[in-house]
C-alpha cells in the first residue's frame, strides 16, 4: 500500500480541550494548506458561522508542531507509532498580522548620565521611558527621536522599575531609596506634588492593577527589599495594603487578571495573595534558592490592555474614550487569552530562579507545580510567556535562552549565539519573534519557527541592560551601560 493510500483516524481540537466535531479519518499526505481547509470546515460547522474568512491554524501533535504533511511529521518522530487508535491534532489560530523584523539601528539617541537601568513602551507603543543610574526617568518621543523637555528628576538615587499603567495615562517608577515616582506618560510632568514613600528599603517591582478590573488605573503594587508589599492607591497617593509573610526581598510581583498578586521572593518561594483585602491565599514551594523572576500566560494582554495591534483603530489615545468602555473593551481581551488553557481558563504563572530550574504553576487553584524545567547551567534571568501563550522564553547567565511548551513545560530549543550573560528578552507581538540583549553588547532577533538567529544587531558599546519590543511590533529599544538609547526598526 502507497503512502498516498495510508489514512488515519485524528481528532481535532482547540488549544483549551473543546473538540472540533468527532474522529474523522485524514490521509497521510495530507498538508498544511489542507488541514487548515479541514479545521476551518469543522469550525464553521461547530459555530455555525455564515461568512467565509478561513482562520489560520497551525497544528501541533505532543506539543511538536506539522510543518509539512503528517507523513513529513511521522518521518522526524522516529519512535512515533502511526497506528494510535486516534491521533488529536492540537488547532492554534497564527496572528492575524505579522510583525516585519527589526534591522538596523535607526536612532543612537544621548541624554542620560549614567547606565541606562530600565526601559519600557507604553502600552500602545507611542510613548517610550527609560530609568537611569544618573536619578532621572526620561520620556522620549519616538517620532523625533529625542526626549521630553519635562522628565522626572525628583529621585535621588538609581531608578531600578519602571511601569506602565495599562491605559497608558500613567508611568510609575521606584528607585534605591524605596520611593514611587508617578509621571504623566503624554507630558512627562509629575502626577501629585511627592514621591510615595513607605518602604525602608530599595524597590523591585512594580505592577498595576488590570484595566479590565480598574477602568481608572487606580491601585498600583510594590515589592521592596524590606520583605513587604504595599499596595497604593495613585489618585489619593496613600498604602491601602502592607503584605508582609516573606522573610527576605521579594524580587517580582505580578498582578493577575483575577485580581490575585503573585510575589517572588530571595526566601525560596512565591505567595499568592488576595487584592481586595491583603489576605495570603497560598504559598508555592519548590525552589532551592532565590526567586528571581516570574511571568503571568497573561502578561501581554493586561500590559497592553484595550489596545490591539492587529486592530490600528485601537492605538489612538485612550484620552477620548471613558473608562468604562477602556475596561470593557480590556476585558474582552482578556477573557478571550483567558481561556486558552482549558475550558474552564486559567492564568499559568512561572518562576525562574538562582537554582537554575524554572517552575510552571497554575496557581489560582493549586499549590503543586505542573512541572520543573532544567536545562540551564547557570541562574535564569528572565522568563516571558508568548504573548499568543503557546510558548515560553528564558535568558540565563549561561549565554542561552531556551524554548518551552507552556502548555505541559516540555523543553523544545536552546537558542545559542550570545557569548556572555543574557540579560532580557522580549517577543514581537505577533509571538514569530524574540530580541534578546546580553552582556556581550549585541542584540539578536530571533527566528522561532526556525530556532535560529535572524539578525545580529551590534551597536552597544558595553553590555546591554534593557530591551523592550513596542506592542505594535514596530520599534526595539535597547539600552545599558553605554548610557544611549538606540531604536531599531526595520
Amino acid at each position: 500500500m502507497s503512502s498516498s493510500d495510508k489514512a488515519i483516524l485524528s481528532q481535532f481540537q482547540l488549544e483549551n480541550g473543546s473538540l472540533l466535531g468527532g474522529p474523522v479519518e485524514i490521509p497521510l499526505t495530507i498538508n498544511i494548506r489542507q488541514l487548515n481547509s479541514v479545521a476551518n470546515g469543522l469550525v464553521q460547522a461547530q459555530q455555525t458561522l455564515t461568512n467565509n474568512e478561513l482562520i489560520p491554524y497551525s497544528f501541533y501533535v505532543d506539543d511538536i508542531e506539522i510543518k509539512e504533511s503528517l507523513e513529513k511529521y511521522f518521518q522526524d518522530q522516529i519512535n512515533k507509532q502511526i497506528f494510535e487508535k486516534i491521533l488529536n491534532i492540537i488547532c492554534v489560530p497564527k496572528a492575524r498580522f505579522q510583525v516585519i523584523p527589526v534591522e538596523r539601528c535607526t536612532a543612537t539617541i544621548e541624554g542620560h548620565l549614567e547606565a541606562i537601568t530600565v526601559l519600557q513602551f507604553s502600552p500602545n507603543g507611542k510613548f517610550l521611558a527609560s530609568g537611569s543610574g544618573d536619578t532621572t526617568v526620561r520620556f522620549w518621543d519616538l517620532n523625533t527621536q529625542t526626549p521630553f523637555d519635562e522628565y522626572g528628576k525628583e529621585h535621588k538615587h538609581w531608578i531600578l522599575c519602571l511601569s506602565w499603567a495599562p491605559n497608558g495615562k500613567i508611568l510609575a517608577s521606584s528607585c534605591k531609596q524605596g520611593l514611587i515616582g508617578l509621571w504623566i506618560g503624554a507630558t512627562g510632568k509629575q502626577h501629585g506634588t511627592k514621591l510615595l514613600s513607605g518602604h525602608r528599603q530599595w524597590i523591585n517591582s512594580l505592577s498595576w492593577q488590570p484595566l479590565h478590573l480598574n477602568g481608572s488605573c487606580r491601585l498600583l503594587a510594590s515589592g521592596s527589599k524590606d520583605t513587604t508589599i504595599k499596595i497604593w492607591d495613585t489618585h489619593l497617593f496613600k498604602t491601602v495594603f502592607t503584605l508582609s509573610g516573606h522573610t527576605a526581598s521579594v524580587t517580582c510581583i505580578k498582578w493577575g487578571g483575577q485580581n490575585l498578586l503573585y510575589s517572588a521572593s530571595q526566601d525560596r518561594t512565591i505567595k499568592v495573595w488576595r487584592t481586595t483585602d491583603g489576605v495570603l491565599c497560598r504559598t508555592l514551594e519548590g525552589h532551592a534558592h532565590w526567586v528571581n523572576t516570574l511571568a503571568l500566560s497573561t502578561d501581554y494582554v493586561l500590559r497592553t490592555g484595550f489596545y490591539d495591534p492587529s486592530k490600528q483603530s485601537t492605538m489612538n489615545d485612550s484620552d477620548n474614550i471613558d473608562d468604562l468602555t477602556l475596561q470593557t473593551m480590556a476585558l474582552e481581551r482578556y477573557e478571550n487569552v483567558y481561556k486558552l488553557f482549558d475550558t474552564n481558563g486559567g492564568e499559568r504563572l512561572v518562576s525562574g530562579s538562582d537554582d537554575f530550574t524554572l517552575y510552571l504553576w497554575k496557581p489560582e487553584t493549586d499549590k503543586k507545580p505542573l512541572a520543573r524545567m532544567t536545562g540551564h547551567q547557570q541562574l535564569i534571568n528572565d522568563v516571558k510567556f508568548s504573548p499568543d501563550t503557546r510558548l515560553l522564553a528564558s535568558a540565563s547567565f549561561d549565554k542561552s535562552i531556551k524554548l518551552w511548551s507552556s502548555r505541559t513545560g516540555t523543553f523544545l530549543a536552546t537558542l545559542r549565539g550570545h557569548v556572555q550573560a543574557v540579560y532580557q528578552i522580549a517577543w514581537s507581538a505577533d509571538s514569530r519573534l524574540l530580541v534578546s540583549g546580553s552582556a556581550d553588547s549585541t542584540l539578536k532577533i530571533w527566528n522561532i519557527e526556525k530556532r535560529c538567529i535572524l539578525f545580529d544587531l551590534p551597536g552597544h558599546a558595553d553590555e546591554i541592560y534593557a530591551v523592550d519590543y513596542s506592542p505594535d511590533g514596530q520599534v526595539v529599544a535597547s539600552g545599558g551601560k553605554d548610557k544611549v538609547l538606540k531604536l531599531w526598526r526595520r
